[in-house]
């Protein structure tokens, strides 16, 4: 009678738990270091990158000499899909950036510029012809964790505004709410706090 082999806890679960978890460092790390380059954090990306293809390494070191199993790539799989999502979602909560918000508002409306100014954002505002008649354009540059009170104050004033919101890649100087620190505008901008 022949013997039952014994269950290869490493091969059959250790091992793609293992792969799962560190394929979803590595890719949240990648994800977020993408993010930071676009963003102009150009200080930290090498670091997430070095240690996001350390681990990467590591893994696929990992899979090709032990783990000949389905399971294992799906792991694999799995931690990459797993990764995005969540480093998308730490990217989204730490608010990253400076936006360009431009709403079209009637001519006719009044105290938009008014409530952005009195909440410390620089405003510029033209008049312009839309399809329907006399517009107001108007334009704030804010940071992102800024979004949500801006686009709330756009709403309240009209609430059909069209407004659009774009990433903004670079800037210089501006007028930003007082908790926006000199410091950190500074940082932004890559000019020395004095």
């Amino acid at each position: 009678m022949d013997a039952i082999a014994p269950f290869d806890w490493y091969a059959w679960i250790i091992l793609p738990l293992l792969v799962f978890f560190a394929r979803i460092t590595d890719v949240t790390l990648g994800t977020i270091r993408i993010i930071f380059t676009l963003r102009g954090k150009k200080h930290l990306a090498p670091l997430l990158g070095f240690v996001e293809v350390f681990i990467w390494v590591t893994v696929i070191a990992q899979i090709t000499k032990g783990a000949h199993n389905i399971i294992a790539y799906l792991a694999y799989a799995g931690g990459f899909a797993v990764g995005n999502y969540i480093g998308m979602y730490i990217e989204d909560k730490l608010a990253i950036g400076m936006l360009v918000v431009r709403a079209i508002v009637p001519d006719h409306i009044q105290g938009l510029t008014e409530k952005l100014h009195e909440k410390g954002y620089g405003v510029t505002s033209v008049k312009a012809q839309g399809s329907l008649g006399p517009v107001k354009l108007v334009y704030t540059v804010v940071m992102r964790k800024n979004l949500p009170e801006v686009a709330k104050i756009i709403q309240d004033t009209y609430p059909n505004a069209f407004f659009t919101v774009e990433e903004l890649r670079s800037a210089e100087r501006g007028v930003f709410p007082p908790a926006y620190s000199a410091h950190t505008r500074d940082t932004f901008f890559g000019r020395k706090s004095k």
